[in-house]
């Protein structure tokens, strides 16, 4: 599971539905050296750079392993563009021609907005937002877009060049109540004629694994209707992205010859069984080996893994993450593992819904050396994985904190918002001085103790199936709560991670509660509801809260100036209703109690108040920052002697957001 960023901060993250969410900016801290952070910005749009610390420092065999782990991420990158959308990879290959090799005046209205929307086709993998699943509106009209063609010499017509413009496949992902969820998302993990009935159907007698270790049913394949049969195209070698999957192979045959140890070289073994196989069975023993494989400095993440894309919440996206270990910064955060048995006995969960025995959770902070997939360019700053939680139970989990993703976010954001959207000055010297650090821990508790945490009752199936569409939003909203119960908890500060615990707790609650109910609302258009899982779990969250408080002016709406402001007035009190909702979440979880999901999300985590909505986006208006945030990549380039082989390999950052999608193009599209 993965953790994203909207003014959220330092660590949040990605698990049994891997946290992927991604961070927004926070004041800025000083750099310890200048470094050009921004490489663009366009839209809602800010493109950033990070650094590899520690990248030389790292063995010739090291270097040379994270080298071939991230050429095996590159290779796999298309798949993710023909995941997202059937037509994606032919428009962006048209639009890429046009770009290119038209010759004419760049400097009109037409050809800069043209140039805009392809940046925002790039940022997003495919012409649907990364972030709100709407279709992305250019604006330029569709004779213009006839005319580049034409004077390009290139070609794009029918339907791939007609849903550009018109209100066909809208959302990519359509998760809303009362529609076809699987009909009604453009996402292309499904035949054009397959319906919600028909994935329920096929998954009440499809194969699910041995008894009590089910398989992550669906995960890496395309179901479709054949001969009017359900059948599954499975993605491997030879099969579905099969040529696109050989190349993956390749280079993780190259790296399991360089691996630290034996552990890291039968893991790596397993992952090219599977890709070779498709077979899900192996999967699992990857992911035990994985999990399990806890020596060395490098790791990674690649595969199909998180299932937020599809609507029913069955296909993995794939995605690619190469990770050099962060020592100190993982030495800090290990006492969270060390703990994990004292939180979750210390949880307000029913005795039933708790784990005698939590087991293996380990966390640590990495910095990463490159990414693709659902991964980029948009990017995690913490993952918690694997996501089969009967393997979490049995044989634990690993949770990464992104640092140096996190540290570029930190260096290149800015502290407007916080002083428009904060009550008073006391809340904003709380986010000043303790905010970062509250995120840090509230994305370590997330990932660490909260996605860990808690029982299904036995004979109740996965989330996925009993809770449905609503798995994801629940699992992160509960993650979520726990760290908020314990952003509280003078524990921490016996731990030795705060030096004033009540004082991060009343940064942590303060800023959850401001973004919950107002700052994230400058990520959707007015009008919409809100759809995204995370967005979805932060309004349900503090909108319970809030109102569940209002008998006891818990947290208090304020309206200053023609302005809305929450203020708490009783942390104690709001930690209380955090626990009171982290019971629930986790009895919904545990019983698979559909219903009482439902209730919750679609009474406090779906709707906006409009008018609210207006104002905040009205206030928002002076911040020329923008309000997503994605990276580049650095470059690594292998040096090699007369004999051809890699005597070092160094680190280049990219010039420019639109040389590197050019440059990745050309060099790692591998779909036939």
């Amino acid at each position: 599971m993965k953790l994203k960023n909207i003014l959220l901060g330092f660590l949040l993250v990605g698990f049994l539905w891997s946290c992927q969410e991604k961070m927004e900016e926070k004041p800025p801290v000083k750099a310890e050296k200048k470094f050009e952070y921004i490489a663009d910005q366009f839209a809602d749009i800010k493109v950033l750079r990070y650094q590899i610390p520690g990248f030389d420092e790292l063995t010739l065999k090291e270097k040379e392993l994270v080298y071939y782990m991230t050429q095996a991420g590159l290779a796999g990158r298309d798949i993710m563009w023909d995941q997202n959308y059937r037509h994606n990879l032919e428009i962006r290959d048209a639009l890429e021609n046009i770009y290119t090799t038209y010759n004419g005046d760049k400097t009109t209205k037409d050809w800069l907005a043209f140039q805009e929307y392809l940046k925002r086709v790039w940022f997003s993998n495919g012409i649907h937002h990364h972030y709100s699943n709407d279709k992305i509106k250019p604006n330029f009209k569709a004779d213009f877009l006839t005319y580049l063609l034409k004077e390009t010499d290139t070609k794009l017509e029918g339907e791939a060049f007609d849903v550009i413009f018109n209100d066909e496949d809208a959302k990519k992902v359509n998760k809303k109540k009362g529609v076809d969820n699987v009909a009604s998302s453009a996402i292309n993990f499904y035949g054009p004629t397959i319906t919600d009935a028909d994935v329920d159907a096929f998954y009440k007698t499809a194969y699910k694994g041995p008894e009590g270790r089910p398989i992550e049913a669906g995960l890496n394949s395309t179901l479709v209707r054949e001969n009017g049969k359900l059948v599954e195209k499975v993605w491997k070698s030879g099969g579905l992205y099969g040529s696109a999957i050989d190349e993956v192979i390749k280079w993780l045959e190259k790296a399991k010859g360089v691996a630290e140890n034996e552990k890291q070289a039968k893991t790596l073994g397993l992952l090219i069984d599977y890709y070779k196989t498709g077979d899900l069975n192996i999967w699992d023993q990857y992911c035990i080996s994985w999990a399990t494989s806890t020596e060395g400095n490098i790791d990674w993440i690649n595969g199909f893994i998180e299932v937020y894309n599809d609507p029913k919440g069955y296909r993995g996206s794939y995605e690619s993450i190469i990770q050099v270990k962060d020592f100190e910064m993982s030495k800090q955060m290990a006492v969270l593992s060390e703990n994990a048995q004292w939180f979750e006995d210390n949880a307000p969960l029913m005795d039933s819904h708790k784990k005698s025995d939590v087991v293996g959770v380990s966390y640590k902070t990495i910095n990463v050396a490159g990414e693709a997939g659902d991964a980029s360019p948009s990017t995690p700053i913490g993952v918690n994985l694997p996501n089969n939680n009967w393997i979490r139970q049995e044989h634990g989990s690993k949770s990464v904190s992104l640092g140096n993703i996190i540290n570029a976010y930190n260096n290149a954001g800015g502290s407007g918002r916080l002083h428009e959207f904060a009550y008073d000055e006391e809340e904003i010297e709380l986010e000043e001085k303790y905010g970062q650090l509250a995120d840090k821990l509230h994305t370590a508790l997330h990932e660490v103790i909260g996605h860990a945490s808690g029982l299904i009752n036995p004979g109740v199936g996965q989330p996925k199936e009993t809770l449905k569409n609503y798995a994801s939003t629940m699992e992160e909203g509960r993650a979520d709560l726990v760290g908020l119960y314990y952003l509280m908890d003078p524990k921490l500060q016996e731990l030795g991670l705060v030096d004033d615990w009540q004082a991060v707790g009343k940064a942590a609650y303060d800023g959850y509660i401001r973004n919950g109910l107002i700052t994230q609302l400058v990520r959707i258009e007015l009008g919409n509801d809100i759809e995204e899982d995370h967005m979805v779990n932060r309004q349900w969250v503090s909108a319970w809260v809030y109102e569940k408080g209002k008998a006891d002016n818990v947290i208090e709406k304020i309206e200053k100036d023609g302005k809305t402001y929450y203020n708490i007035n009783d942390y104690k009190k709001l930690r209380e209703l955090f626990g009171e909702l982290l019971r629930e979440a986790q009895r919904i979880k545990s019983e698979g109690d559909f219903k009482a999901a439902q209730d919750l999300v679609e009474g406090y985590g779906v709707k906006v108040d409009q008018a609210l909505h207006a104002q905040v986006l009205d206030r928002n208006q002076q911040f020329k920052s923008a309000p997503y945030s994605g990276f580049v990549n650095p470059v690594l380039v292998p040096e090699t002697n007369e004999a051809g082989e890699i005597v070092d390999v160094k680190v280049i950052q990219p010039d420019s957001f639109e040389q590197q999608m050019l440059d990745y193009s050309s060099k790692h599209s591998f779909l036939e």
